[in-house]
C-alpha cells in the first residue's frame, strides 16, 4: 500500500484532516545550496474529529512510520545527501553544522548482518570544522570509528581511531555515529511513540503540501501540551517525503517559557537534502584507506 493511500485510510480513521497548508520556506536563498540555515513556517489546521475509544492519538503516525520502516528495508540500501543538524547539549543551542554523507543501510538476513550499517561524513560548514571527516562501519574495526579533524586544527593533527560513545567522539555531538541516518530516525520514532502510547495528554496533526528544498512532504506534528516527566519534548515535527516515502527532517523543542512562542526551543533538529537514493556504494566508500579522503 503506497503513503498516499495508506494516509488517508488513517487520517479517516483516526484525525481530521486539516484545511490548512504547510509552507516551508526555501532553504536557499542566494547563497550556495548547502551554506544556508534552513527555515519552516507551519500554517496551524483544525482537528475536529474524535477518535475511537480504543485507539490513540499516535496510532496513525505510528503505521505511517512502520510502512516507511518497511520501505526502507525493503527498497534502500545506500543513499548519499547533506544533512543538517543543530543540537542543544547541556543547555546551550550549537550552530548548525553541515555534512556531506553517504550512508549504506544493514541488510539481515534472519539473524544474521550480512551488510553492516556503513556511514562516510565530511564536514563542509561551519568554517572551524570544514573538511572533518568521519568514517565508521558496523563490526568492524573493533567497533571504532575514524576521523580526522578539520579547520585549521586539521592540518597537524593526525587521524585516529575512536569509541564512537568516547568522550572525544561524543564532543559537541548529541547522539553517537552509531545512530546517525534515516533508517535509524525511523526506528528511534517508532520507540518513541510506542512508548509515548501509554499516556494521554498528545494531540498529532498531519498536513500535506509542504515543501522542503522544492519537494513535497507531508508533515506530522505530535504535541505533549503539559509537561510531564515521561515526555521528552514539547513538540515535534517529521517531514515525510511524498515520493520517497521516507522521513527527511525531524525537529524536536522543549516546552515554551513565552506565551507567545508556540514552538518552543530548539532541543534537537535534523534534515536530510539533496538525498540520492541506491547510489550503489561499495566498501570502498567507506574504507578510510580511500585515496580520495583524507585520513
Amino acid at each position: 500500500m503506497s503513503f498516499a493511500s495508506l494516509a488517508r485510510r488513517e487520517f479517516l480513521r483516526f484525525v481530521a484532516m486539516s484545511g490548512g497548508a504547510i509552507a516551508a520556506a526555501p532553504l536557499f536563498g542566494d547563497e550556495p545550496a548547502a551554506f544556508k540555515e534552513p527555515v519552516f513556517r507551519v500554517a496551524k489546521g483544525e482537528q475536529n474529529t474524535a477518535a475511537p475509544a480504543d485507539s490513540h492519538p499516535l496510532d496513525p503516525a505510528l503505521v505511517v512510520a512502520r510502512e516507511a520502516l518497511v520501505n526502507s528495508q525493503r527498497n534502500v540500501a545506500d543513499y548519499t545527501a547533506t544533512i543538517i543538524k543543530r543540537e542543544r547539549i547541556k543547555g546551550v543551542l550549537g550552530d548548525y553544522e553541515y555534512m556531506f554523507a553517504k550512508i549504506r543501510n544493514r541488510k539481515m538476513d534472519g539473524d544474521k548482518i550480512v551488510i553492516p550499517l556503513s556511514v562516510y561524513l565530511k564536514f563542509l560548514k561551519p568554517k572551524s570544522i570544514e573538511g572533518r571527516e568521519v568514517v565508521w562501519v558496523e563490526g568492524q574495526n573493533n567497533g571504532k570509528l575514524r576521523a580526522h579533524e578539520g579547520g585549521l586544527s586539521g592540518r597537524f593533527l593526525p587521524s585516529v581511531w575512536l569509541e564512537p560513545t568516547s568522550t572525544l567522539a561524543m564532543r559537541g555531538q548529541l547522539h553517537p555515529i552509531t545512530d546517525i541516518g534515516i533508517e535509524n530516525l525511523i526506528v528511534k520514532l517508532i520507540d518513541r511513540g510506542e512508548s509515548e502510547r501509554k499516556h494521554g495528554e498528545c494531540t498529532v496533526e498531519f498536513i500535506k503540501g509542504a515543501k522542503l528544498q522544492g519537494r513535497l512532504c507531508t508533515v506530522l506534528t505530535v504535541c505533549h501540551p503539559v509537561q510531564r516527566p515521561h515526555f521528552e519534548f514539547y513538540k515535534a515535527q517529521i517531514f515525510i517525503d511524498d515520493e520517497m516515502q521516507l522521513p527527511v527532517r525531524y525537529s524536536a523543542h522543549h516546552w515554551p517559557t513565552d506565551p507567545k512562542d508556540t514552538t518552543g526551543p530548539v532541543l534537537e533538529e535534523y534534515t536530510y537534502i539533496d538525498v540520492k537514493l541506491n547510489q550503489g556504494l561499495k566498501d570502498a566508500d567507506f574504507d578510510s584507506e580511500n585515496p580520495n579522503y583524507g585520513f
